[in-house]
């Protein structure tokens, strides 16, 4: 048996990818196929595992996205700029710009011309309900974590996110491995939660470190990024298109809402690369 699977990354967030009838050839449920394959020791090694999916009816195509662990993820915005390059290049779609049937409803990445990818991703969701965050107040609001409190803002972006913005100069990646995972599993939030600790260095640019939920830190978080411009934005912190700095690399980040009117999509634009395809 031989299986062919490609290996992408966008800004060092890596996935792997396998078309439908190879997936079928491992003869494994898709969430064990994940963390097989995604293991950094004994599989491939990656945050992800993407699936294209053909067999959709309201759109022009679907995917199937689990994390390394197993769990299913509603988006990824990283993984969806690699979605889009690799299916139109095998061309599993015949234009640049197209639909995608996903847990957090239908996106529309765009391919550009200098090879990046541009992906609408929607409407940030605000509502606590929705996203789900138990508390009302969503934006600052103050969450006690072993020895720390920390005040952030719960955004949805297909996935839930708790954007916290630090003003003192700290180490982001240590707050991130020593908070991320009890905030994660905090019971404010029932389906627990990523979670982007930021720094503002100016109006148009951030830099951010996430703890992502059912990954543990990756190099980068394409709605991590959405979320935090979003957070940033209502609180008056950003301007509505940011440079977003992550650990692997940077994206671009616009957002056409306001405070007073919040009900705008959140296009996300960044590097897809393929870093190789082999059979195993």
């Amino acid at each position: 048996m031989s299986v062919k699977i490609t290996k992408m990354q966008g800004c060092g967030n890596d996935f792997v990818i396998l078309d439908y009838e190879e997936y079928k050839k491992i003869g494994l449920e898709m969430s064990d196929a994940a963390k097989k394959l995604c293991d950094r020791h004994f599989g491939i090694g990656a945050d992800g595992l993407i699936i294209p999916n053909t067999n959709v009816e309201d759109a022009d195509i679907g995917w199937f996205f689990y994390n390394s662990d197993g769990s299913v993820a509603q988006m990824c915005g990283n993984g969806m700029r690699c979605f889009a390059k690799y299916v139109y290049d095998k061309r599993l779609v015949d234009k640049k710009c197209f639909s995608v049937k996903t847990l957090a409803g239908i996106i529309r990445p765009e391919i550009l011309d200098d090879g990046n990818v541009r992906v609408n991703m929607g409407k940030p969701i605000l509502e606590s309900e929705k996203i789900p965050f138990l508390p009302n107040n969503n934006l600052n609001y103050k969450i006690s974590v072993k020895n720390r409190i920390f005040e952030g803002n719960a955004v949805s972006m297909g996935n839930p996110h708790f954007v916290i913005f630090i003003k003192d100069d700290e180490d982001l990646l240590a707050l991130a491995k020593e908070y991320g995972p009890e905030i994660e599993t905090s019971v404010e939030f029932p389906e627990k939660t990523n979670v982007e600790f930021i720094k503002i260095k100016s109006f148009k640019k951030i830099e951010l470190c996430v703890w992502e939920r059912g990954c543990g830190i990756t190099l980068a978080c394409g709605t991590g990024a959405c979320a935090s411009v979003v957070a940033g934005v209502m609180n008056s912190y950003l301007e509505n298109a940011v440079d977003v700095r992550l650990l692997g690399g940077k994206v671009q980040v616009v957002w056409n809402g306001t405070p007073e009117n919040p009900d705008g999509d959140v296009f996300l634009s960044g590097p897809a690369d393929y870093v190789f395809e082999t059979e195993m």
